[in-house]
């Protein structure tokens, strides 16, 4: 008899990371952990737009190149610790609707500090739900149909973010209709049409099934876009109509910067003392409510894009997800980058091909340079960028045939689920609409046994997330 041959030798981060197991290669993961990266950079530019545009309450302001220097490290240090413990292809950074809020709703009441204060409460309540297990009961009641519709809602999200980043979809300025084609109807800028010819190029080599197909794009894309912008000087939007939206993809004269820390550990809890407790509970109860959704609703759909999730939605170390993507909210709120959360553009690198949390770490490990390598950060124009979001849409749409569309029951809080999140763009209030639709559709119609009595408490949670503004009106 022959001596049986010796099993196949498994690199030990192939072992770690289940890269083969789940069918994806080494090289796989860096490229789509590249791709991440390359979809969710402007957060470097944009978050500190949000945050250090608006003063305080009394009347003190974020420094710029700060709260970049902490978006960056944030969103590095975050996306590493989750792709290590929980081995899944989603990458965080600060969650464009919760870093809204803050600048819009929040601080015109408290200081920058004492806003953090609420968004690090926030968190320690998510890390609570999450470690005792009542964010899984709570997942785990949601009815498959509207895990899949969320999936597809996401991919709608995701598209509509592509088109305004683009500029394909924009705002009219007028009640009817309140959004429309590029410039007076037409694609009138060079930016939108690079939006174009790369979303083109993305969509061919895709169906082409060339690998890589999403990075080829982008790069080519970028090379045209800096070729383009070194012949026409096209500017920024903000200076010249016609120029780019967020970055001017130019050849940087300065590679190296220093990164400004000093904001981390600026946070107090004075808000429940300045503003009252009532209403410092009521503003926690909002950034809970659109970070435990908005996060829950994002792995949700990433996690069936990447064909990790099981029959009934649920995937990997689901626990271990939800309990970093709270502490997430928690390292946002201490340095003062606002929540961190998993990002739906996770979805461009598991499109390249990722599928385990080798991709995240690359991901965050881009993200930690990017402290110091801040101008890279700002050749890869947002109009290229969100070609590839538009491609990652389509795909997660497709998924909408795992539902029964025939049964009314159905149909209706799905279709809510699906188009409130792009209308609103918001996820958890597109969640919000399928949930409360849910359990009001099947209590009237004599289903009530159907629903979960954790689905009941949460649709109620729901309904005074809705009616906040009149409750904080009230309780004012």
């Amino acid at each position: 008899m022959h001596p049986a041959a010796p099993a196949p030798t498994v690199h030990p981060i192939d072992r770690f990371f289940e890269i083969t197991k789940r069918g994806s290669t080494i090289l796989g993961e860096v490229r789509g952990g590249l791709v991440t990266f390359v979809a969710m950079a402007y957060i470097v530019v944009l978050n500190p737009i949000i945050l250090s545009g608006t003063a305080d309450v009394v009347g003190n302001s974020l420094g710029f190149s700060q709260v970049a220097a902490v978006t960056a490290l944030t969103a590095g240090v975050m996306t590493i610790v989750f792709g290590v413990v929980t081995r899944l292809p989603f990458a965080f950074a600060a969650g464009l609707g919760i870093n809204s809020f803050l600048a819009v709703n929040v601080v015109g009441e408290v200081t920058w500090p004492e806003a953090m204060g609420l968004v690090l409460i926030n968190g320690a309540l998510i890390v609570i739900l999450a470690a005792t297990g009542l964010r899984r009961l709570i997942f785990d009641a949601v009815p498959l149909a509207l895990k899949t519709a969320i999936s597809v809602g996401i991919g709608l999200f995701i598209a509509f973010i592509g088109f305004v980043d683009g500029g394909f979809a924009t705002s009219t300025g007028l009640s009817s209709p309140p959004v429309g084609l590029g410039v007076s109807g037409s694609v009138g800028t060079i930016p939108t049409l690079l939006f174009v010819l790369t979303l083109l190029l993305i969509a061919v080599l895709m169906v082409l099934r060339v690998r890589g197909g999403i990075l080829i794009g982008l790069v080519i894309g970028t090379i045209v876009a800096v070729v383009v912008e070194a012949i026409w000087h096209l500017g920024s939007a903000a200076d010249e109509a016609g120029g780019w939206g967020l970055t001017v993809p130019t050849l940087p004269s300065q590679w190296l910067s220093i990164p400004d820390l000093s904001l981390v550990g600026q946070v107090s809890f004075g808000a429940f003392g300045r503003i009252g407790v009532l209403a410092a509970v009521m503003l926690v109860f909002t950034l809970l409510f659109t970070n435990f959704f908005d996060a829950m609703g994002t792995m949700t759909g990433l996690s069936r894009e990447a064909g990790l999730a099981d029959a009934d939605g649920t995937f990997p170390r689901l626990r271990s997800a939800l309990v970093v993507e709270g502490l997430g909210a928690v390292a946002g709120g201490f340095t003062s980058a606002s929540s961190n959360t998993v990002f739906v553009e996770s979805g461009a690198g598991i499109g390249e091909g990722a599928r385990t949390g080798l991709s995240t770490v690359v991901t965050g490990a881009l993200f930690l340079l990017a402290m110091f390598l801040s101008p890279l950060t700002t050749i890869v124009p947002s109009e290229i960028a969100a070609a590839a979001l538009v491609v990652v849409g389509a795909l997660m749409m497709a998924q909408i045939r795992h539902i029964d569309l025939t049964d009314l029951s159905i149909l209706i809080p799905v279709f809510l689920t699906i188009t409130v999140m792009p209308m609103t763009y918001s996820i958890a209030n597109g969640i919000g609409a399928g949930f409360v639709s849910w359990v009001v559709i099947r209590a009237v119609t004599g289903r009530a046994r159907q629903v979960s009595p954790l689905l009941w408490i949460v649709a109620a949670g729901f309904v005074v997330f809705f009616a906040r503004g009149p409750l904080e009106a009230l309780i004012g």
